[in-house]
């Protein structure tokens, strides 16, 4: 049984910062992880995705220069650094793991969500 746990959403201000985390129990060999986003009234979309051997990242235009995706594979867990935050920022946030990066973008495994808000 794969498990997806977030961790570290807040309210923060402005301007700060937030590290979102990502913690995998139970899944088997490799896996991308991506970050998704649902605002309220809006669709879930993509934040950013990385690979099993951190040697690919993509990102969001949104988030772009702001966000960096990291992984510790040791600890089967990702991480999500969020800086210069912005009131559209504000959001669930959610890890999802998928085979491969061809597939993140429907991936195999949901964490429960993680809530983000913004005060200008």
């Amino acid at each position: 049984q794969v498990q997806l746990t977030e961790s570290g959403g807040g309210l923060v201000q402005a301007g700060e910062s937030l590290r979102l985390s990502c913690a995998a129990s139970g899944p088997s060999g490799s896996y991308a992880m991506g970050w998704f986003r649902q605002a309220p009234g809006k669709e879930r979309e993509f934040v950013s995705a990385i690979n099993w051997s951190s040697t690919l990242t993509y990102y969001a235009d949104s988030v772009q220069g702001r966000f960096t995706l990291s992984r510790d594979n040791a600890k089967n867990t990702g991480y999500l650094q969020m800086n210069n935050l912005k009131p559209e920022d504000t959001a669930v946030y959610y890890c999802a793991i998928a085979p491969n990066m061809a597939s993140v973008g429907d991936p195999d495994y949901w964490g429960q969500g993680t809530q983000v808000t913004i005060s200008s």
